[in-house]
C-alpha cells in the first residue's frame, strides 16, 4: 500500500537528517538561474533529489535538482537548488512535497525565490520584488484531496501568508544595499507557454504586478503546515506586450545571472535577521 503524505514527508526528512548534522529552521527554494547561492554555503552537504525518498526530480532548465544543507554565514539553512513545476507534469501535491519535507525537518520559515515576468510598468528587467500577496490562477491546489490533520487544518487561512515583519526585513536590507525596495502581487499561471499580451492586460487589471509559473503551491503548503513565507521575485523579463519583442528562456536565465550578485547579497543580509526573529519565539 502506498504510504500517506505525512509518512512519506517524514521518511524523506529522516533521510536528509541522516546525511547532515545541521538542523536548519530556515529553508530556501531557488528559482530559475538563481542557484548560485547554494554554492556559497559552508559545511555543505549536497543531496541529489533522486536520492531522497519520494522526492520529485526537476527537469526545468536552470534548476540543479539538489538539496543543499549547510550554513550561510552562521545561519543553518536547507536550500533547494531547483524546484519542480506543474507544467512538468507533476501534481500540485508533488510540487509542494519538498516544502512538506522542509517542514518535517523543523524548518519554520521558507524563503521562496523565482524568476518572474514584470507586469507593473514601474519595474525594469532585473528588478528584485518582495511578494506581498499572490493570486492562484493555476487551477490547482496542493491541499485538494483528503486532509491529514498531522500536516495542517482542512481550511487554512491565507490572510498572512507573507508576514509583514519578514517583508519589512527584506525591504530594509534591500534599501541598505541600494536595491530599490519594491513590493508586489504575484500571479501564478500553469505554463509552460508564456502569457499572451491580452492575458497580461487582464492580469494587470485584476491587480497583478508579477507573473510566473511557480511559488504558489509551495506557499500554500507552507502555510498549511504553519510555516511563514518570504518570497522574492527577480523580474527576468517584462511580460508579453509590455515591450514590443518576443520572450525567450535564455533571456530569463541571462538576467538571473546578471543580478545574481545582488540577489545573493540580499539573501545574505536577510537570513541572519530572520534567524534572530526565530530565536525570540
Amino acid at each position: 500500500m502506498m504510504q500517506d503524505l505525512f509518512t512519506r514527508a517524514e521518511s524523506a526528512a529522516a533521510y536528509v537528517h541522516s546525511q547532515s548534522q545541521v538542523r536548519p529552521q530556515i529553508g530556501l527554494v531557488l528559482g530559475s538561474g538563481l542557484g548560485a547561492f547554494a554554492d556559497e554555503l559552508a559545511d555543505a552537504v549536497r543531496i541529489p533529489y533522486a536520492q531522497i525518498p519520494s522526492f520529485p526530480r526537476s527537469t526545468a532548465v536552470g534548476h540543479a535538482g539538489q538539496l543543499v544543507v549547510g550554513k550561510a554565514g552562521e545561519v543553518p539553512v536547507a536550500v533547494m537548488a531547483g524546484r519542480v513545476h506543474l507544467y512538468e507534469g507533476y501534481s500540485a501535491s508533488e510540487v509542494a512535497f519538498p516544502v512538506r519535507v522542509l517542514g518535517r525537518m523543523g524548518v519554520r520559515v521558507v524563503v521562496l525565490t523565482n524568476a518572474a515576468g514584470g507586469i507593473n510598468l514601474e519595474y525594469g528587467q532585473g528588478a528584485l520584488v518582495v511578494i506581498r500577496d499572490h493570486i492562484n490562477l493555476q487551477g490547482q491546489n496542493p491541499l485538494v484531496g483528503e486532509n491529514d490533520e498531522r500536516l495542517g487544518p482542512r481550511f487554512p487561512d491565507m490572510s498572512y501568508t507573507y508576514p509583514k515583519s519578514y517583508r519589512g526585513i527584506a525591504l530594509e536590507e534591500a534599501k541598505k544595499l541600494s536595491i530599490p525596495p519594491r513590493e508586489g502581487v504575484y500571479v501564478a499561471l500553469l505554463g509552460p507557454s508564456y502569457e499572451t499580451p491580452a492575458e497580461i492586460r487582464y492580469l494587470r487589471t485584476i491587480g497583478a504586478d508579477l507573473v510566473g509559473m511557480s511559488t504558489v503551491p509551495e506557499a500554500i503548503a507552507a502555510r498549511h503546515m504553519g510555516m511563514s513565507v518570504l518570497a522574492i521575485s527577480c523580474v527576468t523579463n517584462m511580460a508579453a506586450g509590455v515591450l514590443d519583442q518576443p520572450l525567450n528562456q535564455e533571456e530569463v536565465l541571462e538576467t538571473g545571472r546578471r543580478v545574481m550578485g545582488q540577489f545573493v547579497a540580499l539573501l545574505r543580509a536577510v537570513l541572519p535577521r530572520i534567524s534572530a526573529e526565530l530565536q525570540k519565539t
